[in-house]
């Protein structure tokens, strides 16, 4: 049992039961509000809402286009299924949105960091999405580290 349930996890192209979608839409969720609680403890203006909808919605993503790849839409030979073209369309997404916060005020670019992490959000929804939640929070981890290490680098030197 917890073998089917590993190798479900790992993501591959075959239907995706329930229980595994609500892990994996879960740990999208999970890791998504990491990432936001950095920002919203910064006052960013993209938070922990938004850095969660952003991880949970590139999971659901590749959720359905899994589920998409196993129905029977005519022979076989005839289905083509390429992941990549739906990475691109979120990654797309996901930056039109992180673009929108970004602006400039006084002569300075605003909010690029928070821009930057809304996308790292859609890529660890992705990587939830297709199994990968090891790499999902290991990525996590490191984006959380380098957010806190060298944002109190940048006030101990006078930038922000």
């Amino acid at each position: 049992m917890l073998d089917t349930i590993t190798e479900e996890l790992s993501g591959s192209f075959a239907a995706v039961p329930p229980l595994i979608a609500g892990i994996r839409l879960s740990a999208a969720l999970g890791l998504g509000a990491v990432i936001g609680f950095e920002r919203e403890r910064r006052e960013k203006p993209a938070g922990l809402r938004t850095h969660m909808l952003v991880s949970m919605a590139a999971c659901l993503f590749i959720i359905v286009s899994q589920q998409l790849a196993t129905m029977p839409f005519g022979a076989n030979d005839a289905l083509q299924v390429d992941p990549l073209r739906l990475i691109e369309a979120v990654t797309a997404g996901v930056a039109f949105l992180a673009a929108g916060i970004i602006f400039t005020s006084g002569g300075k670019v605003r909010n690029t960091t928070t821009g930057a992490s809304m996308w790292l959000a859609g890529g660890v929804g992705l990587a939830c999405g297709s199994g990968q939640m090891p790499l999902a929070a290991m990525a996590t981890v490191i984006v959380v580290t380098v957010l806190a290490a060298l944002g109190a680098v940048e006030r101990r030197i006078g930038r922000d």
